[in-house]
């Protein structure tokens, strides 16, 4: 069971994950700051919906679906600023891993190196002893 992930990590290019972290954890944090930022009205004629050719709805009618419109675009605007949230999140959460990772790459290679150190001394020992 754990072959297969040893496999999967070792695939990884980690180099380029290490490479690219940066980038993205700036990039979330773009995001982030500009999702925050005011955002401007459009201009009335910017964007016209087409309206039926059909006899026009009373006022209380576009009225509530003004409403409607309002609270359906409040509920995204909300959930695209928790998506926005999550993914600077998941980008440092990223950027930490990669860091660990560094880590244990390079305290690999030092226990590497003090396991061959460890067997060249002990042949030697073991030479002389003999």
């Amino acid at each position: 069971m754990a072959i297969p992930w040893l496999v999967a990590l070792k695939v990884i290019p980690w180099g380029d994950v290490i490479e690219h972290a940066p980038k993205v954890l700036n990039a979330a944090r773009k995001l982030m700051e500009r999702q925050r930022a005011p955002k401007s009205v459009p201009a009335a004629g910017d964007s016209v919906i087409p309206m039926p050719s059909v006899e026009p709805p009373s006022a209380a009618a576009l009225h509530q679906r003004l409403l409607a419109a309002q609270q359906q675009i409040d509920s995204q605007a909300q959930a695209q600023d928790q998506l926005t949230q999550t993914l600077a999140e998941l980008a440092e959460q990223n950027a930490r891993l990669v860091g660990a990772v560094e880590v244990l790459r390079v305290r690999t290679r030092l226990l590497l190196w003090g396991m061959g150190l460890l067997v060249l001394a002990l042949a030697l020992a073991w030479s002389v002893w003999r």
